[in-house]
């Protein structure tokens, strides 16, 4: 891989896999009749979702957030989730770019649920997980891993530990590891200017990165569709919580005149955001989502 010359930012959108969840789920109290003509169901209720990650090269830094799904997880799984994606999804992705696994510098997490944080790791020839990006500095934020050990029962079973664990153990294990305390500031990046600023409502302290472009939204807004502030995912652990973040959100993103990236909307990747004339928020820009699992923006 050749470095990009200074003051040279690429970004990259990475699909590694699709996956289906409940549409109930995703919308909370929503009724069906109004989520179902966006996002329409399938037989078993289930909603088409992307797995969107994001990607950015500059000086000689390469920056991965989050990691998707990954490819390990068994046959009753794939089935349940429908998860689509090819063996290595994340490797071939990258291979698309010309960046291999060793060559990714920064890896930022932005919680540890299963679908973005699965990806961090490979099954090896004992069947034993080992890290990917064995090269990369893991960024992470301390409240939100100790919080990971010890959720809720209402939340528990998306922090696959037995997955995670190991490899967050590797890194600290190798002093890769930068640990975050606070509810916003700046990532520690070397020639790379990049902040974060946390939300709560889905899970606590999910730490959303973002550069004087693009922001990662992550959970707290994962489609176009949530940017309807009621329009909470019943997945999320305090949604009044959420409609509060996702108003700071949005609003910074006006303010920074932001593109956010959606990470599950199957059919945009991104947009900014503007008011109408009621003061509600509504996307602009809309930036349609392509058929290729990886593309420059």
């Amino acid at each position: 891989m050749q470095s990009v010359k200074d003051g040279v930012t690429k970004n990259y959108i990475l699909q590694p896999a699709r996956f289906r969840l409940d549409g109930g789920a995703m919308f909370g109290i929503i009724p069906k009749p109004l989520w179902n003509k966006v996002m329409p169901a399938d037989e078993f209720n289930r909603i088409d979702l992307a797995l969107r990650l994001w990607l950015i090269r500059k000086n000689d830094r390469v920056i991965l957030t989050d990691t998707g799904i990954g490819d390990y997880h068994g046959d009753q799984f794939d089935q349940r989730f429908d998860v689509r994606g090819t063996k290595s999804p994340l490797e071939k992705c990258l291979e698309k770019i010309n960046i291999s696994p060793e060559e990714i510098t920064d890896l930022i997490i932005s919680h540890l649920h299963f679908d973005h944080v699965g990806g961090i790791s490979k099954l090896n020839t004992e069947n034993v997980h080992e890290p990917l990006f064995a090269n990369a500095t893991l960024h992470l934020h301390k409240k939100h891993f100790d919080y990971s050990q010890n959720p809720t029962q209402r939340d528990g079973g998306s922090f696959h530990t037995e997955t995670f664990l190991p490899i967050v153990d590797y890194y600290q294990r190798n002093n890769q590891i930068k640990f975050y305390e606070e509810q916003e500031g700046s990532l520690e990046i070397d020639t790379v200017d990049m902040q974060y600023k946390c939300s709560h409502g889905h899970t606590p302290w999910l730490m959303h990165p973002y550069n004087d472009q693009f922001i990662y939204l992550s959970d707290i807004i994962p489609t176009s569709n949530h940017i309807n502030i009621p329009w909470v995912m019943g997945y999320d652990i305090a949604a009044g919580e959420s409609t509060r973040n996702k108003v700071e959100f949005l609003e910074l993103m006006m303010e920074k005149d932001l593109l956010g990236i959606y990470e599950h909307d199957p059919k945009f990747w991104g947009s900014k955001i503007k008011k109408d004339d009621k003061g509600r928020y509504i996307p602009t820009l809309l930036e349609k989502a392509k058929e290729e699992n990886y593309y420059l923006i």
